[in-house]
């Protein structure tokens, strides 16, 4: 196992790549699909049940974490892998987005943000400085630096101006992170929807230099046309050599167009929220175990499929539990949806491999057009 986290590309196919991240708690396969375990924990799951899925990697929420149940208490107990008992490398964000998205009560200068806790009210500041010092004391293996993320749609001067700030964030967050052997600091690409503003954010974090960067501000309401539209030149702006990170995506689809065009890892909530919520995602796309044409079906949500919810309950099972607000709803159709994008990205990675990404990609998008299965 490397004691020092780097990048190795193993076989391109057009713009897609896969390879493998050396961190010294593990491997990364790439392209990769990091679950999301915003307080400690993927929702419903059980650690080694997650990592049962294919996932090489979690992604913890730094403003969540620091409200509750503290950074210093995490660090006291033996840093977020031993408190949420997940070994493998851990990716947390800086806080920003949650700072932006969650607080209506904010105020936003050079230095940083105050802003109010959606816990209990109160008062906070985060900054370049405090986001890395808080994500040191949690311990992961990847820092992001702190940003500002903008909502879109924006005006090109309040993307330019956030951008810009966030590039004179992104040194502090470099001076701040220091010499951490073993950890990588990771930049952001902001800039919306503009190649221009897209490109001197590139220019500057390049100038800086990170571990890996991250195309931000995106996935953030400018639809799916206008995000493969940025993607079509923005991982060209970031080092050859280095993991290029697409935050906060996203539907199966997004994760194909993303891979296409050179990302190599991802993130969302939506496999877990989805499973809470009664939503299966399938190579036939969504199935929705709510409606009542699944009541009396004894068949699996998918028949090709390995994980517990496929080979154990029926359709019938699945929406009775739902519908009864059983805990084990949530639990089995989240395992599925893990196990699903897992799979997609193992699907990914080989296709990548062997240079059959164009025939992967038309199967994939030959099973969804097909819909879900008839009703028995």
């Amino acid at each position: 196992m490397s004691d020092r986290f780097h990048f190795t590309v193993h076989a391109r196919d057009g713009r897609a790549r896969s390879g493998v991240i050396h961190t010294p708690r593990g491997e990364i396969r790439t392209p990769a699909f990091m679950p999301v375990g915003t307080a400690a924990t993927v929702k419903a799951m059980l650690p080694e049940s997650v990592r049962a899925t294919g996932a090489d990697i979690l992604l913890g929420n730094t403003y969540h974490l620091m409200l509750r149940p503290g950074a210093e208490r995490i660090a006291r107990l033996g840093g977020l892998h031993k408190f949420m008992n997940w070994p493998r490398p851990i990716l947390t964000d800086s806080g920003g987005f949650q700072v932006m998205s969650l607080s209506s009560l904010r105020k936003l200068t050079e230095e940083g943000v105050i802003f109010s806790s959606h816990v209990d009210g109160s008062k906070h500041h985060l900054s370049p400085e405090s986001s890395m010092e808080i994500q040191r004391l949690l311990g992961s293996d990847i820092v992001m630096a702190f940003d500002e993320c903008p909502a879109l749609p924006a005006s090109d001067e309040a993307v330019a101006k956030s951008m810009r700030m966030s590039m004179r964030w992104a040194q502090r967050s470099r001076d701040a992170f220091g010499d951490r052997p073993g950890h990588a600091l990771f930049g952001i690409m902001q800039g919306g929807v503009s190649r221009e503003l897209r490109e001197e954010s590139a220019q500057a974090l390049r100038a800086i230099g990170f571990d890996g960067y991250a195309i931000g501000g995106l996935a953030v309401g400018e639809g799916q046309e206008a995000m493969f539209g940025v993607l079509d030149y923005a991982p060209g702006f970031l080092p050859e050599d280095k993991p290029r990170y697409l935050m906060g995506v996203g539907k199966p689809d997004d994760i194909v167009g993303a891979v296409l065009r050179g990302v190599d890892m991802m993130d969302c909530v939506l496999p877990s929220r989805s499973g809470r919520t009664g939503q299966a995602w399938t190579r036939r796309g969504q199935v929705n175990i709510k409606n009542a044409r699944h009541a009396d079906d004894p068949r699996p949500l998918d028949a090709d499929c390995t994980c517990p919810a496929c080979t154990g309950y029926s359709r019938a099972y699945l929406h009775h539990v739902f519908r009864a607000g059983e805990m084990i709803s949530g639990m089995l159709l989240t395992w599925h949806n893990l196990h699903y994008f897992q799979e997609l990205m193992a699907g990914l990675r080989d296709a990548v491999a062997r240079g059959t990404l164009a025939g992967f990609v038309a199967q994939f998008e030959a099973m969804r057009a097909q819909g879900d299965i008839d009703p028995p």
